[in-house]
């Protein structure tokens, strides 16, 4: 355990929310359209002036119509297919040709509504990759012909040297060939711990060297490197969710191609099957359309999503998209990473075996104030919470891979480490110290030995603590209708088997690098029974398997890539609101699928009745938006539902 002083790396600064060009348009024009209606209807039905009327109308028609005018006619002519786009345009259209320009700006504000939230989550695959490639350097320093060279991450090549001092990020794979350091290697494998590097070691690109300059060879260039293929890992799985997306267009141009088939078809069998007039034929077909028009069924959904996501925001889960929330009403396996997710990734001495525990802690406490590595914090935190003062120690100094030395008030050596720097010191443990190193072992679990001269005082184990109420969360989850909780992790077999016994966790995983885990969620979907899979993590290492997830949920505490890959987000990191949610999802799919089922029973029982003549079209209106109307409140009903 070494002990120098962390020069840290600087932070990036949070990402400021800003909207892409894009999307700024799309509300932009959306506004526009909101706008132009309540112009037109205040017009209309309030001061009744005309100009203001139809100032209003058009400019409704013109916001919310153009863009899906335009969407329309590239689907039509480039792609060769028809898709409600071009009938939500017509049958606004057609809404006004029979004087219901009012009705024709509502169908087309909330077509506008629901294509602005879809855009709303389409930028988040690049912002994942774009954060994740944040880890790399922009170069490195390079020993060349004896003499240290700055080299842009491009031009790094196999065999160079690279020099890796105290808080800077490794810039490519390598192997230390000079110099003791420890290293965080919790962006690529999700090691609580820092691990301890001298010459033979490899080194990960994207990791933290924490203390100690290392020269390190070059084993691969950065563009093959370990971070680099977590790029192409997440890039490839973001590919692969689009089933909801799929559906949908699936059935958005067979619909629209009925529909418009239809309403030319209703207009020549009224005018030359029934000998209808001209005037009295349009009506017809022109009250058919506004009623087959898909207003409700469009609004269903966004109008469920909505208020859902609007009440688990209130509960601090926020949901990147409807289609997540959906998802997540089909999960019935939940992947659990460890590190920062289960646990707190922060370590928390746990046991403390000394005859007298005070003094032992003031030692080590008084040792390890030195030292900013996170098992000496957790040490000085432990004495600190129990009102322990630690104790004055001069000349302290850092003994690479072995731990800390002092020199105490009475002049003797005074040390804190591991079993080798005991044996340096001529320290011997007895049975129930060597016991207690044994447990700690096996559970997984950092161990620091502090003595003074040839005497132990006494063993201290640290590790990541679980976070609070995280049992009881996995069984609230479980009572959800959660059948198949899994815990991943890169850490040691000991420490996911310690973790997992507490937590009461069945099945497990560990020593996982970021492909295992990308490869095993496949597994895991393809079980029997097992629903769709969710993927819980917090860090770089669990951004593939995020994105590969039928669900990815990050907590607010982990990354920036973790949380830009994610399409959940517990953003109190309270994985206790997890269980609600699931509720709510369900919730929420059902209340969509009545939804749809009454926005379609409306269109198939007003259409048939419209085209005969026996619903005038105030009535077809007043079923139109009392459709629609009676979908938004049993969407908005979700508001109420407490997480």
């Amino acid at each position: 355990m070494t002990t120098q002083t962390l020069n840290t790396a600087p932070q990036r600064p949070a990402p400021r929310f800003t909207l892409a060009p894009e999307l700024r348009l799309a509300v932009t024009l959306t506004a526009l359209t909101l706008v132009g209606l309540l112009t037109g209807a205040a017009g209309e039905f309030l001061l009744h002036v005309p100009a203001i009327m139809w100032a209003g109308y058009v400019l409704a028609f013109l916001a919310g119509g153009i863009p899906a005018g335009r969407e329309a006619l590239h689907s039509l002519f480039v792609e060769r297919k028809l898709d409600v786009d071009l009938l939500m345009v017509l049958a606004a259209l057609g809404a006004a040709s029979i004087g219901q320009a009012a009705d024709g700006a509502i169908l087309l504000f909330l077509f506008s509504l629901s294509n602005t939230l879809q855009d709303w989550a389409m930028g988040r695959t690049s912002s994942a990759i774009q954060a994740l490639m944040n880890l790399n350097p922009e170069g490195a320093t390079v020993l060349r012909g004896g003499q240290e060279k700055w080299c842009e991450l491009g031009d790094i090549r196999i065999g160079d040297i690279l020099v890796v001092r105290p808080g800077e990020r490794v810039a490519a794979d390598a192997r230390v060939v000079q110099g003791q350091t420890s290293v965080d290697e919790s962006p690529i494998t999700g090691e609580s711990v820092p691990v301890d590097k001298a010459p033979g070691a490899q080194l990960a690109s994207g990791t933290v060297n924490l203390n100690g300059s290392v020269q390190a060879e070059v084993l691969r260039p950065a563009g093959e490197s370990t971070l680099a293929r977590l790029v192409g890992l997440m890039e490839q799985a973001q590919t692969q969710k689009s089933r909801t997306e799929s559906l949908t267009e699936r059935w958005e141009s067979p619909y629209a191609l009925t529909v418009l088939l239809a309403v030319p078809a209703v207009y020549a069998l009224l005018r030359y099957g029934f000998g209808l007039s001209l005037d009295t034929a349009w009506y017809r077909a022109m009250t058919f359309m506004v009623v087959a028009s898909p207003c409700a069924v469009v609004i269903s959904t966004p109008a469920v999503m909505l208020s859902a996501m609007a009440a688990a925001a209130r509960a601090g889960v926020l949901f990147k998209s409807s289609a997540a929330l959906d998802a997540l009403a089909d999960v019935r396996t939940v992947a659990f990473d460890k590190t920062g997710t289960l646990t707190q990734a922060k370590m928390t001495l746990t046991h403390l075996l000394a005859d007298d525990q005070g003094a032992a802690l003031a030692l080590a406490a008084g040792l390890e104030a030195h030292s900013e590595h996170p098992i000496a914090q957790a040490v000085v935190t432990a004495a600190r919470e129990r009102g322990v003062t630690p104790e004055d120690v001069q000349n302290a100094q850092a003994i690479p891979g072995h731990g800390i030395e002092a020199r105490g008030a009475d002049g003797a050596v005074v040390w804190a480490g591991n079993t080798r720097l005991a044996g340096r010191n001529g320290a011997a443990l007895n049975a129930a110290q060597h016991a207690a190193l044994t447990q700690l072992g096996n559970q997984g679990s950092s161990s620091v030995i502090v003595g003074r001269g040839p005497q132990v005082l006494g063993v201290m184990g640290v590790a990541d603590a679980l976070r609070p109420g995280i049992a009881q969360a996995l069984t609230e989850l479980r009572a959800s209708g959660i059948t198949h909780p899994v815990m991943l992790t890169g850490d040691r077999q000991e420490v996911a088997q310690t973790v997992a016994a507490e937590l009461g966790l069945n099945e497990y995983r560990a020593e996982l690098l970021p492909e295992d885990k990308l490869r095993i969620i496949g597994e895991l979907g393809a079980q029997p029974g097992a629903g769709r899979v969710a993927m819980v993590g917090d860090g770089v290492n669990d951004a593939p398997a995020l994105a590969r997830a039928d669900l990815g949920i990050a907590v607010a505490s982990g990354t920036d890539v973790a949380i830009e890959s994610a399409d959940m987000v517990l953003m109190r990191s309270d994985l206790g609101r997890l269980a609600g949610a699931v509720r709510l999802a369900r919730d929420a799919r059902r209340t969509v699928i009545s939804n749809l089922v009454f926005a379609f029973s409306v269109i198939l029982i007003v259409a048939p009745l419209a085209v005969a003549g026996k619903v005038p079209l105030p009535l077809g209106v007043i079923a139109h938006e009392g459709g629609t109307v009676f979908v938004v409140f049993m969407g908005l009903r979700l508001l109420s539902h407490r997480l």
